[in-house]
Formats: C-alpha cells, sequence, structure tokens
C-alpha cells in the first residue's frame, strides 16, 4: 500500500488539517536553531502504523527540542532515536509520527514509535550476492519498456511479465495493461507474453485474434518447451516436476497435455501410474529449489530405471547462483529476508532453503513489510532477493535498516553472473 505525500511545509496547522486516524511519518524532523534530522526507516514505522488500522501520510515533521525517548505532543506523537545526546550532526537518524485526533490514529502512532523503538540497535547485513534481476527478467521487462516506447500505451500483457507487484505497478502506471486471458484484449491489439511462457493453445488463440504478440517467454523456459515437445514426439511419458497452477507449469504442460504429468514430492512419484515404465522422461520447472527437486528425480529414477531427461538441467542458472549464495550466509545470520512477491516461486524458494539450515526467514514485498518483533535479539541479517525483485528494493532495505542504528555491511559473492539474452527483432532499435 502506498504512502501520500504531505506538504514540504509540515507544521502544526496541517497535522490539524489531517482526516481523524491518519498518521504524519516523519521523513526527516526539523527543530529550529538545529539542522534536520533525517529518518530512514520512515518506511519502517509507516508500515507498522497501517498494519495497526491507521492512514498515513508523509513529510517533515516539526518538533520541540531534542531528547531521547517518546515525546507526547498535543496533536499526537514523535519520538527520536539519536546518536549522541544533545546535539545532531552525520550520523543521527530519527523516527517520528504525529497523529490526528481519533480513536486509531494516535494510539496506532505511539505503539509503532515503541516497538521500533525497543529493536533500534547496531547490526549487521550480509548482501547475498547474486540476487535481484536475472537475465530472463531484465530481458522481459525491457522488451514491454520498449514496446511503449516505440508503440505507445496501451499495451496488454497477458499475466504478470514477471512475479514482482513493484514492476508491475511500475509498468502499469507507464502505459501497460495487464489481463489474464486473451479474451481481454481487443483484436488487433498488441499482446506480450509472460516470462513464464505461454501454452500453444494460446498461440493459436492469439493467432486466430489476429494479435500484434511479442514473445518476452524466457529462453530457458523456452528451452523446456522445445523438450517437452521432443519427448512427446518419441513416444514417451512427461513427468514434469514443478508445482500446480504456476504460470509456467500451465504452460509447459500446455505443449503435451495428453502425455504430460505433474508431480511435486517423491510422494507424487509413487503414486504415478504410466504406459510404459520403459518410456519415461522428466522435465523440471525453473525456479525450484535444486536440493529438493534432486530427492524427486532420485524417486524417479528410482522408480523408471530407463527414466531419460534434458541434456542439462532445467532449474535455470540464476535460481541455482541465488540459492547458493543464500546458503554462503544463512548459517552467519540471526534473521534472512528475502525481497520478492508471494507469488515469485524462486523467491519462495529461498525462504524455505534458509528455513531448511535453520536460520528463521520472512519473504518482503519492500521494506514496509518488516516487522519489529522480526528484529527482536536480532544483530547480523542476511539480505537476499528473488530473480525477479528489483536491485533498489534491497537497497532500500538496507536504508531502512540502518534508521534504527548504525549498520555494517558486507556482500558476500558466490559467483558472477554474465548471461543476457538477445531481445526479439520487434522490439529492437534499428
Amino acid at each position: 500500500m502506498s504512502t501520500t505525500k504531505s506538504p514540504r511545509t509540515t507544521n502544526a496547522h496541517t497535522v490539524e488539517r489531517l482526516e481523524p486516524d491518519t498518521v504524519m511519518v516523519a521523513d526527516e524532523l526539523r527543530c529550529q536553531g538545529l539542522p534536520s534530522v533525517p529518518c530512514p526507516a520512515a518506511v519502517l514505522l509507516d508500515g507498522e502504523i497501517r498494519r495497526r488500522g491507521a492512514r498515513t501520510v508523509r513529510g517533515p515533521l516539526r518538533t520541540g527540542p531534542w531528547r531521547a525517548g517518546p515525546e507526547r505532543a498535543a496533536l499526537g506523537s514523535a519520538a527520536f532515536l539519536r546518536a549522541t545526546d544533545g546535539t545532531t550532526g552525520p550520523g543521527v537518524v530519527g523516527l517520528g509520527a504525529a497523529a490526528a485526533r481519533g480513536d486509531r490514529g494516535p494510539a496506532s502512532a505511539r505503539a509503532a514509535l515503541h516497538a521500533w523503538l525497543e529493536v533500534a540497535r547496531p547490526r549487521e547485513v550480509l548482501l547475498a550476492a547474486p540476487r535481484s534481476f536475472c537475465a530472463g527478467v531484465d530481458r522481459a521487462v525491457e522488451i514491454v519498456e520498449r514496446a511503449l516506447e516505440q508503440r505507445g500505451g496501451p499495451i496488454h500483457v497477458r499475466k504478470q511479465i514477471v512475479h514482482n507487484s513493484h514492476v508491475v505497478a511500475e509498468l502499469e502506471g507507464r502505459g501497460a495493461v495487464f489481463v489474464e486471458e486473451l479474451d481481454a484484449v481487443p483484436d488487433g491489439a498488441t499482446v506480450v507474453f509472460s516470462a513464464h511462457g505461454v501454452s500453444p493453445a494460446v498461440r493459436t488463440e492469439a493467432e486466430r485474434r489476429g494479435l500484434d504478440v511479442i514473445d518476452a517467454t524466457c529462453p530457458l523456459v523456452g528451452k523446456v518447451h522445445h523438450e517437452a515437445r521432443r519427448f512427446a514426439d518419441r513416444g514417451d511419458t512427461i513427468v514434469l516436476v514443478g508445482h500446480a497452477g504456476h504460470e509456467e507449469v500451465e504452460g509447459t504442460m500446455g505443449e503435451a497435455p495428453d502425455r504430460t504429468m505433474l508431480v511435486e514430492t517423491p510422494e507424487d512419484v509413487a503414486r504415478l501410474e504410466v504406459a510404459d515404465p520403459d518410456k519415461v522422461s522428466y522435465l523440471t520447472q525453473t525456479t525450484l529449489a535444486a536440493d529438493e527437486t534432486a530427492e524427486v528425480i532420485d524417486a524417479l529414477r528410482t522408480r523408471f530405471p530407463m527414466l531419460r531427461g534434458p541434456g542439462s538441467d532445467d532449474i535455470c542458472y540464476a535460481t541455482t547462483n541465488r540459492q547458493e549464495a543464500l546458503r554462503a550466509i544463512a548459517l552467519d545470520a540471526d534473521l534472512v529476508l528475502v525481497v520478492g512477491s508471494t507469488n515469485s516461486s524462486n523467491s519462495l524458494r529461498l525462504v524455505e532453503l534458509s528455513e531448511r539450515v535453520g536460520t528463521p526467514a520472512h519473504l518482503i514485498d519492500d521494506a514496509a513489510d518488516i516487522r519489529p518483533h522480526w528484529l527482536t535479539g536480532v544483530t547480523t541479517i542476511g539480505l537476499t532477493a528473488g530473480a525477479s525483485a528489483p536491485h533498489h528494493l534491497v537497497e532500500a532495505v538496507v536504508g531502512a535498516l540502518g534508521g534504527l542504528g548504525p549498520i555494517g555491511v558486507s556482500e558476500h559473492e558466490t559467483t558472477r553472473e554474465t548471461v543476457h539474452f538477445t531481445l526479439p527483432l520487434s522490439v529492437r532499435t534499428p
């Protein structure tokens, strides 16, 4: 949920004009005769206040003389987190809010301020590398951006171009229209297929409707589709390891729907019934956890000794790299934060990986999702992001955590990615 910027001259009078149960969250604190104090943790405070049921706006907040701890103001609450007593300067950060009168606003502001001040302390942040966008996501997003620049809006996109709410919202703001199915696209209009791929039935429908198709399917997903067609042509039963309902799985199964069976666990493998046990092949979704997928494949090999598979792993390089990078830091962290949306398979696998090695982990869309109680007793935080999460969201989390006290940030790189995919001819710059 977004917040609204307040006027840059915020003072008691503008606070008085706030709607009941609305809280002004300070981006900076101003006191006459002293330098302004920045509030980099404002996004954390904002998120907690909204979770407690109050509305928020953001802007600078004027206050009385500096002092540590909570301060009750005439119209609400404010608190200040200070590096030194009685002075301001480099390294000093603040945390503050002022609430309009109401049943919920002042109480929410005070409770949220107290919760964050309770966990304010110096911390270490361990950054996993690689993290964030992969080559396939970069390519898909750039395809939509170029289509908008070259053809103007609206550009229709079937499903989310990548599974990240921030990416989708930004592209919507530029003129992209996201639809669930092609029946929502006008005849003859431009439509982009998402990075997760589509079934042949969808392509056939687009051609029948005369749609101008731009295909943003990740080339590594396209590889799996090609393998599905190859296995089906030689008469195999195809066992696809993946998650039911995921768009990538639906597209891959659509290549040979009468010959493809979906499994998620070794237990699913034990229940398989196939026409010819000697003619079974397997494929996998590209965004699975490598260790868990290996267990399923081992079960398939045990059940079907003549099992055949792809020439190279279907789990994409970016998924594997992000899992290995997180594994390298998870044991040294008290808590892991994974930046990514809830429908992002590879982001969810990162959370599960951390939990399997014994480190608590949480998936967050952005810094506003962080809860204060997660940080109780936490001195070292591991931080990563799924392959569909923009880099700037990770930077924003680091900045917000720095608003709770001094932080040391170290990056732990396990490999360097140099993969790049070319764009479709239809959107390349002449």
